[in-house]
């Protein structure tokens, strides 16, 4: 399932990114977001989500959430 089917507040594990953009993908590695990390959805907005990875918070937007796989 993608970040836009998660529940908010229940922890999930990221299974992998698939964003076909080179500089999109450094930079969620550079915010801590890969595969293998927890990350959670603190809340829902209209055009996306406020997530908790590591110790930040970040606001995405609704086509990066469906690109951002969980388990």
């Amino acid at each position: 399932m993608n970040l836009t089917e998660a529940v908010t507040g229940k922890e999930y594990t990221i299974e992998k990114i698939t964003t076909h953009d080179a500089e999109l993908d450094a930079f969620l590695f550079s915010l801590g977001c890969y595969s293998g990390e927890p990350i959670t959805v603190i809340s829902r907005r209209k055009r996306g989500c406020v997530v908790s990875i590591k110790d930040g918070r970040y606001s995405i937007d609704r086509h990066l959430a469906e690109a951002i796989e969980v388990a």
